[in-house]
């Protein structure tokens, strides 16, 4: 069996400021591999208060998407716990090429401690036994890249910070679980952002088993998680989930 845990659904600048959901990322089990994805600020203490507790120090994985600060925020005390502090080297830390050197987000000091450090592009990846690909750099402010692993059968993406483009719907076109980040609830072209009706346009193109949407923008909580996500799921008759924070989603390996 594997696990996908939502450790923070917090989308946009103001919604992980207040804290109004949490930014602590993603974290996917698969076997004996722990791996989370885009630990922002709160991450590590998202980890230690979840039950069952998630011990940062048995991760084999760290997956930045991109290098703003709610994807980020705890990316180095995240590799410290990975590795107790740089007492056992261990774990791969992965992240695109804009996030290390001197405008990047990761400590020189910390760059010894991991068994192995890859900058991330279009491309195939693993780590213990999960198997991972990066399928295009996204429409982004950012060098920002969506993930795809590949999971038993299943095929588990998330696309991260994006502007729509055509291309996300041959990119993530076999995925059974597509998740997608939504800040907004009406587009708004000066964002490189999703905004809710692009999001169920994608899915509706793709027509994943289940579609998950989160990083939700204030405007989105404010117009009710619940009677989107109702409305959503009316419209389109598919398996539609709008994620809270501890949220999981627990799969056959």
């Amino acid at each position: 069996m594997g696990f996908v845990k939502f450790l923070g659904t917090a989308g946009a600048r103001f919604v992980m400021i207040r804290q109004t959901r949490s930014s602590g990322g993603v974290w996917i089990n698969y076997g004996s591999t722990n791996i989370i994805i885009d630990p922002g600020p709160g991450a590590i203490v998202r980890c230690n208060k979840s039950r069952p507790k998630l011990d940062p120090t048995r991760l084999d994985g760290i997956i930045i998407t991109h290098k703003h600060l709610d994807h980020s925020g705890d990316i180095n005390v995240m590799v410290e716990a990975m590795t107790e502090g740089g007492f056992c080297k261990r774990g791969a830390l992965f992240a695109p090429s804009d996030a290390f050197g001197q405008n990047g987000v990761i400590y020189s000091y910390l760059m010894d401690h991991p068994e192995r450090i890859e900058r991330i592009k279009p491309g195939d990846f693993d780590v213990g036994g999960i198997r991972f690909s990066v399928v295009m750099r996204n429409q982004h402010s950012v060098e920002t890249y969506g993930v795809k692993f590949f999971l038993g059968t299943q095929i588990i993406s998330f696309v991260s910070d994006t502007k729509y483009f055509d291309g996300l719907i041959e990119a993530y076109a076999d995925s059974t679980v597509l998740v997608l980040n939504v800040v907004f609830t009406e587009p708004k072209k000066e964002y490189e952002h999703l905004s809710l009706p692009e999001a169920l346009d994608i899915i509706k193109k793709i027509r994943p088993p289940v579609a998950i949407l989160t990083h939700f923008g204030m405007g989105m909580l404010k117009a009710g998680l619940h009677k989107l996500e109702k409305r959503a799921r009316e419209e389109l008759k598919m398996d539609i989930r709008f994620a809270y924070d501890g949220m999981s989603l627990e799969f056959d390996s």
